[in-house]
């Protein structure tokens, strides 16, 4: 099982997130370091996850045509005005 850590970016629809996934890598021959961007739609069982939340994702079986991940853990976004 593959886990992967993002912040939510949009409500899909019912019991669906977009997450978005960071990642730095360096290139492997001039060894540059790079920011890789992958977006991932998760399921959400519990409908309770919002924009700008920090999430966890889990692989599992495929759930529908694009949503093969979960929501195991989440972090509530901070609000400041």
């Amino acid at each position: 099982m593959q886990v992967k850590q993002g912040v939510i970016v949009k409500k899909s629809g019912d019991k669906s997130v977009r997450v978005r996934v960071t990642e730095r890598q360096a290139h492997p021959k001039y060894k540059k370091i790079y920011t890789v961007v992958k977006h991932f739609v998760a399921h959400d069982e519990a409908n309770e996850c919002g924009v700008n939340d920090a999430v966890t994702i889990q692989s599992c079986r495929p759930i529908s045509k694009q949503k093969s991940w979960k929501v195991v853990d989440r972090t509530p976004a901070i609000v400041t005005e």
